[in-house]
């Protein structure tokens, strides 16, 4: 095997502050790490436990918002009344095939997909 892991995948945020606080506040995400870096801050946040983490970088203005990374969550129901309480649009949960699903955009346009564990 060549490549073992996903560490970081970069989200595209023009505010370093309100991406903070969206993806600890509502999402409740720990932060892993918060540096100064020559661009701004090297400020990534994961779900408690997990391994990988999301890099919210403001230093990629051209980038476009990225869509269908998909989280795991054991209940969708509460989570998608938790964004509607933040004013987060969210569409379902939904039953699917597959499983139960959520869809919800951050507000910075990043788009994405929670499966019910």
């Amino acid at each position: 095997m060549l490549i073992s892991h996903i560490v970081t995948v970069t989200v595209p945020v023009s505010d370093q502050d309100a991406a903070h606080a969206f993806y600890t506040g509502v999402l409740g995400f720990e932060v892993r790490t918060d540096n100064p870096f020559p661009m701004g801050r090297w400020l990534t946040v994961a779900p408690k436990g997990a391994e990988s983490t999301l890099l919210l970088a403001s230093w990629f203005p051209s980038m476009a918002p990225i869509g269908g990374l998909v989280f795991s969550s054991p209940g969708v129901d509460a989570l998608a009344e938790r964004l509607r309480e933040h004013g987060v649009a969210a569409e379902g949960p939904t039953d699917e095939p597959w499983g139960k699903q959520l869809l919800f955009s951050d507000p910075f346009g990043n788009g994405f997909v929670v499966s019910q564990e």
